[in-house]
């Protein structure tokens, strides 16, 4: 679940908080609230390829690197 301010993000069902913050339309950085590690502590930026009704495909990268990688999320109803 995203808002324009907040990503919570579950896995194992454990919920995870991040702010968000736009740079366009299209990118946003997201930072964890509550970093458990070091790693966890770096920003992210996340920059929206393509979307269709139910879906979006994304490219990813931390804050500061050159290595990207790529993703899609689907809606869940």
């Amino acid at each position: 679940m995203r808002n324009d301010t907040l990503e919570i993000d579950f896995f194992n069902g454990v919920a995870d908080t991040s702010s968000v913050r736009w740079i366009n339309d299209c990118e946003y950085i997201v930072k964890k609230l509550h970093p458990k590690s070091k790693s966890e502590e770096q920003s992210i930026h996340m920059k929206i390829l393509s979307t269709t009704e139910n879906s979006y495909t994304f490219e990813y990268n931390i804050v500061g690197k050159s290595q990207t990688s790529r993703g899609t999320a689907i809606k869940l109803e």
